[in-house]
């Protein structure tokens, strides 16, 4: 597959007359738990030639293959991929962006090429907010609470959209630095019970064996894990303050440096 990932790639650089800069696997196969028939997520940063930005109007900064944007060959059905324009990246970079951020966290990396990638990760722990992660976490884990777990079944993978993100914004409470991308070294260091990690162990087994869609009875034990974090990391966020220096003068000294290396 990473063969044909790679193809796709050059293939989307040539119809859009872009540069790829970095890609990687952004889904269950980065966070160490894929099923079976799992898609291939990946995602992207790429540039465009100097003069596309010169422009008085605004244009579409994504790349969305096959689901928006289509190239000439065939695209195997379990890949996805998306990609974020390298102006659009660093504005989202400066936000302390989580989702971006675990593009460049990913432990699966297809393809990387020119400097921009490693000055961004140089950067990060200048730019990194916690709080800012930590709220795009918590929201993300008190809307899933709310939408799987207070139903009378949850499937099997819907446990992994509430306690991956619940985990990372407690390791980000506890290093304040960006977690890791497997869900295995997040538990590892954060899990509150020797009892909860018996419970998503099973839970994992049962993903990878591909049983993703089986409901799976809920229980009292792991509602009031949830409840009792989500409470404890809604207190937190109200009582941190963390000020970071505005990083925009850096970010487009990088954004001008990276078109000079691309297109000369």
């Amino acid at each position: 597959m990473k063969e044909h990932i790679l193809l796709v790639l050059k293939q989307i650089e040539k119809e859009y007359d872009v540069k790829i800069l970095y890609a990687c696997e952004s889904g269950s196969r980065a966070w160490g738990f894929p099923s079976k028939d799992s898609d291939y997520d990946v995602r992207f940063i790429y540039v465009h030639k100097k003069e596309w930005y010169l422009s008085i109007d605004q244009r579409r900064d994504v790349l969305e293959v096959p689901k928006h944007d289509k190239i000439s060959i065939q695209v195997d059905k379990l890949l996805d991929l998306n990609g974020w324009e390298l102006a659009k990246a660093l504005r989202l970079f400066r936000k302390s962006n989580p989702p971006l951020l675990e593009w460049l966290h990913s432990n699966i990396v297809y393809y990387q090429e020119y400097s921009a990638i490693n000055k961004m990760k140089k950067l990060e722990s200048q730019i990194f907010s916690p709080i800012a992660s930590i709220h795009h976490y918590l929201k993300m884990a008190k809307g899933n609470y709310r939408d799987y777990l207070n139903r009378g079944e949850v499937k099997i993978k819907r446990y992994f959209n509430i306690f991956r993100p619940l985990f990372a914004a407690k390791w980000i409470e506890k290093h304040h630095a960006f977690p890791p991308i497997k869900f295995t070294q997040l538990t590892e260091d954060i899990l509150p019970s020797h009892e909860l990690r018996i419970v998503l162990g099973d839970i994992i087994k049962l993903k990878k064996a591909g049983e993703v869609l089986d409901p799976n009875p809920r229980t009292e034990f792991i509602n009031h894990i949830v409840e009792t974090e989500i409470e404890h990391l809604e207190q937190y966020v109200r009582e941190v303050s963390l000020n970071k220096s505005d990083p925009t003068d850096v970010l487009n000294q990088l954004f001008r440096e990276t078109l000079d290396e691309v297109w000369g």
